[in-house]
């Protein structure tokens, strides 16, 4: 399989370079064509969206050498060579081949997800006005209605920016899991067995529309002056935004420093340390209730450190738990993304083998790949070596 995708995007480099031979000569003007494009989406039979990648990547390789490279090789995908076409415009055209390097170690060494946001927090310090104003147009265009049609069924529509969605998409995406796991054992006493997915009495849909109807609910009923939820914002201070975001929210994803402001009366705020020689130290959550040049100081040049857990006990808690979700962000085994909030803490060297409970020795990982990992151990001890190069020895 991997060879099979290696050679599609050959073929797809291939088909770039000669998109932008045949638009440079000139060939398709006889046919009275407008455009290179438009010969290629009507001879070839291309939508319009595949055609202009096509083209657009062909123009892109021409001045971006060490793309074109890996791109050539196979080593990365058309859709890596699609971003590098956003970014070779505007404000980021000459950072983009400044650091043109980096950038393509980024595609070749991190997963599509990785990369992406490393892009994304790259961006923030090749033009970090346009972030800015990129990340208040999103927030410009959220949006949402709910009507009720001629038969008596309601319908909606909901857009979100990137800090409404990810606080919005978590609190239903928890109690839909919640409504799950109710329909599976009301399945199984039903059934007198494990059911199938498609025996249960709500399909995934009705249960997140009934998440929200919950949430309303819940609303509705929340007892008067009761403290609302609130995003937890993380601010990373000595850490190099090359490599992450200077704020994210909770759940890793990372925001314009601009995107703080409308929410620092009722944001939580978290100083996030990195010291390159030790492990990552966070302050507790405080609440700003003002928007003050000191009050933000205080918080994130002043707040005191949360101490981490006693490396003997027996879980990971407090601020050891939260600083490896913070460093590791999802799942660590390498084929798996799960976020952190589905994720446990794993000692790399077993507890019962003397492992500490420190940040060093700790590391996500879903429930699925944390028995994969023991179940390995089982097999071939803590260092044996498996037979079957799909399932890579414990990381030490």
């Amino acid at each position: 399989m991997e060879a099979v995708l290696q050679q599609k995007a050959v073929m797809d480099a291939r088909t770039a370079h000669a998109a932008a031979e045949f638009e440079d000569s000139g060939a398709w003007g006889p046919s009275g064509a407008r455009t290179a494009k438009a010969w290629m989406m009507f001879a070839c039979h291309l939508s319009p969206a595949e055609a202009g990648r096509h083209r657009n990547r062909g123009r892109a390789l021409r001045h971006l050498p060490l793309v074109d490279e890996a791109f050539s090789a196979g080593s990365i995908t058309g859709d890596h060579v699609d971003v590098f076409v956003g970014l070779d415009r505007g404000a980021t055209k000459e950072a983009l081949h400044l650091h043109e390097q980096l950038l393509v170690d980024f595609a070749l060494t991190l997963t599509f997800a990785q990369f992406t946001m490393a892009i994304d927090n790259w961006r923030k310090h090749a033009d970090p006005d346009g972030t800015t104003e990129a990340a208040e147009a999103r927030r410009n265009r959220r949006k949402a209605y709910l009507s009720r049609g001629l038969d008596g069924m309601w319908v909606g529509q909901l857009n979100l920016d990137d800090v409404s969605g990810p606080i919005v998409h978590d609190e239903v995406e928890r109690l839909e899991h919640l409504l799950f796991e109710a329909d599976w054992a009301e399945a199984t006493e039903r059934l007198g067995r494990m059911p199938l997915t498609s025996e249960l009495r709500r399909t995934s849909t009705q249960r997140m529309v009934d998440a929200f109807t919950w949430m309303a609910r819940r609303s509705a009923s929340r007892p008067a002056g009761s403290t609302k939820p609130t995003p937890l914002f993380n601010v990373h201070v000595d850490y190099d935004t090359m490599h992450g975001a200077l704020c994210e929210m909770e759940d890793g994803t990372p925001v314009a420093p601009g995107q703080l402001l409308s929410w620092l009366d009722d944001a939580d705020i978290v100083r996030i340390r990195h010291d390159p020689e030790g492990p990552v130290t966070m302050s507790h959550a405080m609440r700003l209730k003002e928007v003050t040049i000191r009050c933000f100081e205080q918080t994130v040049a002043g707040a005191k450190d949360r101490k981490e857990c006693n490396p003997t006990d027996r879980i990971f808690s407090g601020a050891t738990r939260r600083a490896i979700e913070i460093r590791d962000q999802q799942c660590s085994h390498p084929y798996c993304d799960r976020p952190a909030r589905y994720c446990q803490i794993d000692h790399i060297k077993p507890y019962s083998l003397g492992g500490l409970t420190t940040q060093d020795n700790g590391r996500l990982l879903c429930g699925w790949h944390n028995r994969w990992y023991f179940e390995h151990e089982q097999r071939y001890g803590l260092t044996g070596q498996p037979t079957d190069e799909r399932n890579p020895p414990r990381r030490e």
